[in-house]
């Protein structure tokens, strides 16, 4: 979180970037940030884009003592997403929604950096207050653990990732009977998920492990072997692909086309990958996208820029695809989009 009375010593990726006389990709691949000792970012863990407090990376790269930064909560301290999110007890995406409905909360964001392209904070002060004044029972509101039906869809998974922690050979019934969720496809598909990515954390720690054997270790059902190891590959094959995707993104940022973010990549039917790296808003297209049986493409919407997933690549006005072959070097990926006579209405390659 930003500290009260520290939003003036907030530093973006860019400024650390400004401050060592680097570009931004070589910060990145270079990761001095990551060293013992360099100051934590000031950034929630799963911040999308880190920041750090300039006094302290000053001095660490002066080789002076870090000075420490306040450690006693304050109500102008400035939440992100994440922190906020924690605070009431909910899934940041329930979050999204809560900042949009509540007028105050919507008021009273702070982007940080101030422009469009900051990240969202918002005062602790608001915070707890909505938290304060949400509706249920009493403070803090919320429902009785346990009243299925009225758990919002972005928690259950964390609600299903518990009761596996307890007990890794958890059945359907047990998850839908606890949560009151449906058991096909709620519970059933949440299971599978959860047990996937730890079927996938599991071989990254130990390369070589077959996917049923890490299945087993974990101390799953035979039964739950095959949705779970299916999910588990599609999961890898994700995070394969993940690298090239934050470089490619990082270079069309440096290029200054597309907007400094953290690449997500989503699970398509059928076992492809995509994701999406959002453009400048005065750039012809509104992002480009990925996707693991077509390559690159662009897209005109903002809001779902991925769109819909079809077992057919996505055609019509304003979309061109760039590039050859599925993973090309970034800088073709950049010639392509700064050009709007080069791509294809439709793929070079097939799935």
């Amino acid at each position: 979180m930003i500290r009260a009375g520290r939003l003036q010593y907030v530093q973006t990726m860019s400024d650390l970037a400004d401050a060592l006389g680097k570009k931004v990709t070589t910060l990145r691949n270079q990761k001095p940030y990551a060293a013992e000792g360099h100051p934590a970012p000031i950034s929630s863990p799963d911040a999308r884009n880190q920041l750090w407090d300039s006094e302290q990376t000053r001095a660490y790269y002066a080789g002076e003592p870090v000075p420490e930064l306040p450690q006693v909560d304050d109500d102008e301290d400035l939440l992100d997403r994440n922190e906020a999110a924690d605070l009431l007890g909910v899934a940041p995406s329930a979050w999204n929604t809560y900042k949009k409905k509540d007028p105050e909360l919507a008021a009273g964001v702070v982007r940080v950096p101030e422009g469009p392209k900051g990240t969202e904070h918002w005062p602790r002060r608001l915070v707890t207050a909505y938290k304060d004044n949400r509706p249920g029972r009493g403070a803090g509101g919320g429902r009785r653990a346990g009243s299925g039906d009225m758990i919002p869809r972005d928690q259950i998974l964390q609600r299903i990732a518990e009761l596996l922690d307890a007990d890794p050979a958890v059945t359907v019934e047990t998850v839908s009977d606890t949560l009151g969720i449906t058991m096909f496809p709620t519970a059933q598909s949440g299971l599978a998920t959860l047990r996937g990515r730890r079927i996938a954390d599991l071989v990254e720690q130990q390369p070589g492990l077959d996917l049923k054997d890490a299945a087993l270790q974990l101390g799953y059902p035979a039964i739950t072997h095959r949705a779970a190891v299916a999910f588990a590959e599609r999961e890898l094959r994700a995070r394969s692909a993940q690298p090239y995707l934050q470089h490619t993104a990082d270079v069309l940022a440096a290029a200054g086309i597309a907007q400094q973010a953290h690449v997500e990549t989503h699970q398509l039917d059928g076992g492809a990958v995509a994701a999406a790296v959002m453009l400048d808003t005065d750039q012809p297209a509104a992002a480009a996208v990925w996707d693991s049986r077509y390559g690159w493409r662009t897209s005109t919407s903002r809001r779902h820029p991925i769109g819909k997933d079809t077992d057919t690549p996505p055609e019509g006005e304003g979309i061109r695809y760039l590039g050859s072959g599925l993973q090309p070097e970034p800088e073709e990926l950049l010639a392509a989009l700064r050009d709007t006579r080069k791509g294809t209405k439709r793929p070079h390659t097939k799935p």
